[in-house]
């Protein structure tokens, strides 16, 4: 298999530093319950304010895409991220809860813009039969941005005296970012676009979906997806600070060990998808999802920390091989195929709050039950709705 390395590399910096701005959630969310004493229902317009941009930009970007290529494209995500992370720090000076929330929409438009633009573009770095390959081996830079973010991110957010810095991480989040940048500026990155003959057009993009079922039910596990991720990651520091009664430091150790398992998974997919067909692994993990949530739930086992550590080793190969499966073979519809893939990230502004709610309620245990049904349907997905289900299907799509 042939990959075109140098820009794969500049990409895999980008995928580094959108893992810790994605990581920076689920540090972010604990610390300003305690900070500006909200509910979790109240804390997870965060989650809500970060991908509700998932619903708004992916069209408009794929034309963006379309019209100007990868490259620009790229940067002007770059440009948003900066912004937003710049923005947390008057959000701290005026104590302002309003402004945390429009940082985070900013930032998130910045990651949005890259998101549409980066899995297609890894698609067209080399061969077509490496694409999933490509993809996981990039999110291995993703994952160890996660990994490094919990500890790094706990140890700037709470002072020694007892003080919530919530915007330090992001004001050197800005220079990282602005680093990158000015990398992939002055580098020789192709600035490739979209096929001639692929026209864009709203009503041709969901005219043409039609065309590819295994695409258009991709979208929807790609929705219950994300939902669960946010889900899982967002409460995870909830459930061992209020449930196990860790404190804010032992239990980001722990997600720093999810987020390790999840970057070890993702590197170790890059050899066992050569072995294993991507959709019958994804089946197969999400099993294993649905066993580790159940112990989380409903039992006391003494190890449920680690069970929820090992929730990463599942999880982490998800979102590429379900990107994956979706594109499959959509040969110049690879862009707006992305856009509509991105439009099902909407799924973690839709299911933080369900769960935030059931926390509230009824404890943070219990709402581990949201991202468990995520997961039920994501397995449904693989082994019936890809492209090779492993069930027969006689759905006709029309």
């Amino acid at each position: 298999m042939k990959h075109q390395y140098k820009p794969l590399l500049l990409l895999c910096l980008v995928f580094l530093a959108v893992g810790t701005m994605f990581c920076m959630n689920d540090i972010l969310l604990p610390s300003l319950v305690e900070h500006f004493k909200m509910s979790y229902f109240q804390a997870t317009m965060i989650q809500f304010s970060f991908y509700i941009t998932y619903l708004i930009f992916p069209l408009p970007i794929a034309w963006m895409i379309h019209t100007y290529g990868y490259k620009i494209s790229l940067l002007i995500a770059l440009v948003f991220c900066t912004l937003g992370c710049l923005m947390f720090i008057p959000a701290n000076l005026f104590d302002s809860y309003a402004i945390v929330l429009a940082s985070i929409f900013v930032l998130s438009t910045g990651i949005t813009v890259f998101n549409v633009a980066a899995n297609p573009f890894l698609a067209l770095l080399g061969d077509p039969e490496g694409s999933a390959i490509r993809m996981n081996f990039a999110q291995v830079f993703s994952r160890v941005g996660y990994a490094a973010t919990p500890v790094v991110a706990t140890a700037l957010i709470y002072s020694k005296t007892g003080g919530i810095r919530f915007h330090l991480p992001y004001a050197l989040l800005a220079i990282l970012i602005i680093g990158i940048a000015f990398l992939i500026f002055f580098s020789k990155m192709p600035s490739m676009k979209a096929e001639e003959e692929d026209k864009f057009s709203v009503k041709g993009i969901f005219k043409e979906v039609r065309a590819y079922p295994h695409l258009f039910f991709g979208v929807f596990a790609m929705f219950f997806y994300v939902g669960a991720e946010a889900c899982t990651a967002g409460f995870f520091l909830p459930y061992l600070q209020s449930h196990l009664g860790f404190t804010p430091a032992e239990a980001s150790r722990y997600l720093t060990l999810y987020y390790i398992f999840a970057g070890v998974m993702c590197f170790a997919a890059v050899f066992i998808l050569r072995f294993v067909k991507t959709h019958i692994l994804v089946g197969i993990y999400g099993i294993s999802m649905i066993i580790c949530y159940l112990v989380v739930i409903f039992f006391d086992t003494g190890y449920n920390e680690f069970f929820l550590a090992g929730l990463g080793l599942f999880l982490g190969i998800m979102f590429p091989t379900l990107f994956s499966l979706g594109i499959e073979d959509v040969g110049a519809f690879s862009g707006s195929a992305s856009a509509l893939l991105n439009f099902a990230i909407v799924g973690g502004a839709f299911f933080p709050p369900i769960q935030g709610a059931i926390t509230d309620k009824f404890g943070v245990n219990i709402s581990y039950l949201v991202p468990c049904f995520c997961f039920v349907m994501i397995t449904v997905y693989a082994f019936y709705f890809t492209k090779a289900p492993l069930l027969k299907r006689n759905f006709k799509f029309k």
